[in-house]
């Protein structure tokens, strides 16, 4: 295999239309793609459907791994013998290079976690989403990886931001913000104005810099910052928003699509996560985000560039606890999502 080659393990059960969406989502990222590989995880009836509808040549780009068990929205413990648990096997394995699923955002955080093992200064990984601003593309996180809006959590999401945007695309001494309902210091609610000094303070990677808070129209301008930081809950809220702002406006900018495939940071893999409404063109995207990901080594990059550094999970209870139990977020509110991407 060539240096540009990539090896991307599907989860052909993940996903609301699943496994009709994610059989053509594969079909045209192997056409789009002539270096990409896929190891279809699934069963080998519906892996077939791939295999039959190729090419001689391409169908040598495609492998198998047979199972036949979905992990539901309720699996934060997927089985073993699950399509999404298959698919970490298969990378953790060597058998792929990183993994894509469009089902249970819960369940493949979860088996994520589990069969790669978290980076051992981030306790909850964070799922990141880049959207297509006006002005050029915008990271947003976390769009559901943790609901908690703890202040170290929220600290933590900037320094993983930052890295990703400079390493992903390339993006020169980015600008992070903290969204939240008004620009001036003090706003927000209590977790975000404990946020705002701290992230304030904190050193960022890749030369970021903290330009203070944001506002939702900053999201989808894209002139204040490069990268917006909130909590799980607002961000998986926003970013549904967005997509349904788009679906009236008739399409996104013309400075990309839609938003509907996220990366997860903070386990010792390459994974993306589609949304589960998913459509075969999303699927498609979210195949050649996993590609250009290890391409560009971006989990091996990102965690070099915040090595050393503060990522906030080491003050979440000096910071946090107290400020979650005086809002009202109780201890069930950090349990993993089931829902979106």
């Amino acid at each position: 295999m060539g240096p540009g080659t990539a090896r991307i393990a599907v989860d052909l059960l993940g996903g609301d239309e699943a496994p009709a969406v994610v059989v053509d989502g594969a079909l045209r990222a192997v056409r789009a793609d002539p270096d990409l590989h896929l190891l279809l995880v699934g069963p080998t009836e519906v892996a077939a459907g791939v295999v039959d509808a190729l090419t001689p040549a391409q169908r040598t780009r495609i492998t198998i791994r047979a199972t036949r068990t979905a992990a539901g929205p309720a699996d934060h413990a997927p089985r073993a013998d699950s399509t999404v648990r298959a698919a970490v096997s298969a990378v953790r394995d060597g058998a792929a290079d990183a993994l894509v699923s469009a089902g249970s955002t819960g369940a493949t955080v979860s088996a994520a976690a589990l069969g790669f093992g978290r980076w051992t200064d981030v306790r909850r990984p964070a799922l990141v989403a880049s959207l297509p601003a006006v002005s050029g593309p915008v990271i947003l996180l976390d769009v559901g990886g943790s609901l908690e809006p703890r202040p170290a959590t929220l600290a933590r999401h900037a320094v993983l931001g930052a890295a990703y945007a400079a390493v992903a695309h390339a993006i020169v001494a980015p600008r992070v913000g903290l969204l939240s309902v008004g620009t001036e210091a003090g706003k927000g609610d209590r977790p975000r104005r404990a946020a705002d000094p701290l992230l304030a303070a904190a050193p960022l990677p890749c030369d970021a810099r903290y330009v203070g808070l944001v506002e939702g129209y900053d999201v989808t301008l894209g002139l204040r910052a490069d990268v917006v930081v909130t909590d799980g809950f607002t961000g998986n809220v926003l970013l549904k928003a967005i997509e349904g702002a788009y679906a009236m406006a008739g399409g996104p900018p013309a400075s990309g699509g839609a938003p509907r495939a996220a990366a997860l940071l903070g386990v010792a893999g390459t994974v993306v996560v589609c949304h589960g409404a998913a459509t075969p063109d999303d699927v498609a995207s979210g195949i050649a985000l996993a590609a250009h990901l290890w391409r560009r080594r971006a989990t091996d990059r990102v965690r070099e560039q915040i090595a050393g550094l503060p990522t906030g999970d080491g003050t979440d209870q000096e910071h946090g606890e107290a400020l979650a139990g005086s809002a009202g977020h109780p201890a069930a509110d950090r349990r993993e999502p089931k829902g979106w991407p």
